[in-house]
């Protein structure tokens, strides 16, 4: 692919989706209460391209939808040249000592590259273009997804703070509900970068100051959700994506502020603060529920000159967010062996939510070497969020979630090789634990080229025990799915079916409520288990304890049923969904004859 310009805004982006037939402009008046996320959903569901709405009901703003939805629009955005960076600047990491005048000469194209990567300070900049006087937030798009969200939220929310002692930035992605014209719920959680500065700050006795950027270079969008090592700042990384020096400014809140934003919202959090926040349907496909958050006091409001509000759809993965997470993790692949040095290759499931399944290649010297490639993991930026690691020093393609859980399971002793780390905190999102930001982690290592267990392929030869138990059905060869009857009901259920004779001959048999559904794909199975079950509560079989350390004879059963507590599954409001399909149907059938 050729090499590919650096955007600095939404318009440019849009105007190269639209030269590349990557682009549907919707003229029609759409409502942002529900209908217009609806239409991205269908329009998404059918692979198609990304959306540009003019006529936005209750705001002067076109919103732009679905813009990194797919492999080829990612790479219309940022070509191969990030990518081919990273991967020389690694291998140049890895293989320069010692230095010599070859080597050295060998890498002067990427010392040019590199000074290029940086912030380059401007007085002024195009966010700063219009000011909107007096702030009004319910002048921007008022994009409501769900039926039970809690109001319309800022769904692709840029937030930039800095630590009040270092002055070192963070840009993070942590939704902002809009609450009225001069105040923005925060959502801000503890274990991401803006929440240690609110920390920070609220124990000094001090607001935070906090921006909320909208659009603008795609580099921003990308570098804010970037699973980066600690070290590494977002504004450094988005420079590189973007291919220059990145232009930055101050103004009266005194932070920096990056100049090529379409909208800066921008103000103060206050500390010892909070009001409910929620519920807002997420990238679990699951409502994440109310709470009580910080929020933002909002002294300005700024934005370019025919500004584009950059907008996304969360819900039931796969989505949009689905081709950002696959690309970062694609071009983050060759960073991750220099900052963690026994794994080889990682890989985060966004099938899971991305933070509840991950599985990594690592090296396994001496005995047991894998465990300590698994804390490592487990304490790395956002992939210490991780709930359970599948971890192998044998050849597998990671990404191949059958694959590689087959490769463990043909490898993993049980009794040995399955750790389970009780009373430790959990990421925000995950409902399965038994409150908020706490829960439990699982590792399980499948370690040796001696394939020790047998994978049987086959369903069982006899019937179920107990009549609550029916449907089994296989996701892969090992690995047997049950259907039983609703947790409510029988919550034990569990216990009795790590008992039936049944399955013994299984590795993993997973309690689900529906199997058909569960075993359909890598992805349904991945999403109907993973999302439904936390390590130290929900994993059964015949346990036994040596050297202070728990493990099962047998098969592990997993109960993934939905439990009292778990929120709500995302479900699209059916008037909606009939609305969309009325005004749009006509419009969606020609797109999909086009693709």
């Amino acid at each position: 692919m050729k090499k590919v310009k650096g955007l600095t805004s939404t318009a440019e982006f849009v105007d190269r989706l639209q030269k590349e037939k990557e682009l549907l402009q919707i003229t029609q008046e759409i409502d942002p209460h529900l209908e217009l996320a609806e239409l991205q959903r269908q329009v998404s569901a059918r692979k198609g391209p990304a959306l540009l709405f003019t006529q936005v009901k209750g705001t002067p703003f076109p919103v732009a939808t679905n813009l990194y939805g797919s492999t080829r629009r990612m790479e219309l955005a940022f070509g191969k040249e990030p990518y081919q960076f990273i991967s020389a600047l690694a291998d140049l990491a890895q293989n320069l000592m010692p230095p010599s005048l070859e080597k050295l000469w060998g890498a002067r194209g990427l010392a040019m590259k590199g000074l290029k990567v940086g912030m380059k300070k401007q007085s002024k900049g195009p966010v700063q273009e219009v000011a909107m006087n007096p702030v009004n937030l319910g002048q921007l798009p008022q994009i409501k997804s769900w039926p039970e969200d809690g109001g319309p939220f800022v769904t692709l929310p840029l937030v930039y703070t800095e630590s009040p002692s270092t002055g070192k930035g963070n840009l993070g992605m942590y939704r902002v509900q809009l609450f009225d014209a001069t105040t923005a719920g925060m959502h801000i959680q503890i274990h991401r970068g803006g929440g240690y500065h609110y920390h920070e700050a609220e124990n000094l006795g001090r607001p935070l100051p906090a921006r909320v950027l909208v659009g603008g270079p795609p580099a921003l969008t990308i570098a804010a959700v970037a699973p980066l090592p600690e070290d590494i700042p977002e504004l450094a990384f988005a420079s590189l994506l973007l291919g220059e020096r990145l232009s930055v400014g101050k103004d009266e809140l005194g932070t920096r502020l990056p100049l090529q934003a379409d909208f800066a919202i921008s103000g103060y959090i206050p500390p010892q603060k909070r009001r409910p926040e929620g519920p807002f349907g997420d990238h679990y496909g699951y409502y994440s529920l109310q709470h009580d958050y910080p929020y933002l006091e909002v002294t300005s409001l700024t934005h370019r000159k025919n500004a584009i509000w950059a907008a996304t759809v969360v819900g039931r993965p796969p989505q949009e967010d689905h081709y950002i997470a696959e690309f970062l993790q694609e071009i983050l692949e060759p960073l991750f062996p220099l900052v963690m040095h026994n794994v080889k290759k990682i890989w985060a499931y966004e099938e899971s939510g991305v933070h509840s399944l991950a599985g990594a290649i690592v090296q396994n010297r001496y005995p047991k070497e894998a465990f300590t490639a698994a804390l490592r993991i487990l304490s790395e930026g956002q992939l210490s969020l991780t709930k359970f690691l599948l971890l192998t020093d044998q050849p597998a393609e990671v990404k191949n979630f059958k694959e590689l859980f087959m490769t463990v399971l043909e490898r993993a002793d049980l009794k040995t090789d399955l750790f389970v780390f009780s009373n430790i905190s959990q990421d925000t999102l995950d409902y399965t634990g038994p409150a908020v930001n706490e829960g439990s982690k699982a590792i399980l290592m499948g370690l040796g080229e001696e394939k020790r267990f047998t994978l049987k392929n086959q369903l069982p030869e006899q019937a179920f025990a107990d009549s609550n138990l029916n449907n089994p059905r296989l996701f892969c060869p090992g690995v047997l799915c049950v259907e039983g009857a609703g947790y409510a009901l029988q919550p034990q259920l569990a216990t009795s079916l790590a008992q039936e004779r049944a399955i013994q001959d299984y590795r993993v048999v997973c309690l689900v409520d529906d199997a058909q559904a569960t075993t359909k794909s890598n992805e349904d199975f991945i999403w109907h288990v993973f999302t439904r079950f936390e390590p130290a509560a929900d994993l059964y079989g015949d346990k036994t304890t040596h050297r202070f350390h728990t493990g099962i004879n047998g098969p592990l059963v997993i109960d993934c049923r939905m439990k009292p507590g778990y929120p709500k599954v995302l479900e699209p409001d059916p008037e909606t969904v009939q609305r969309v399909e009325t005004r749009f149907g006509k419009l969606l059938n020609q797109m999909e004859k086009k693709l």
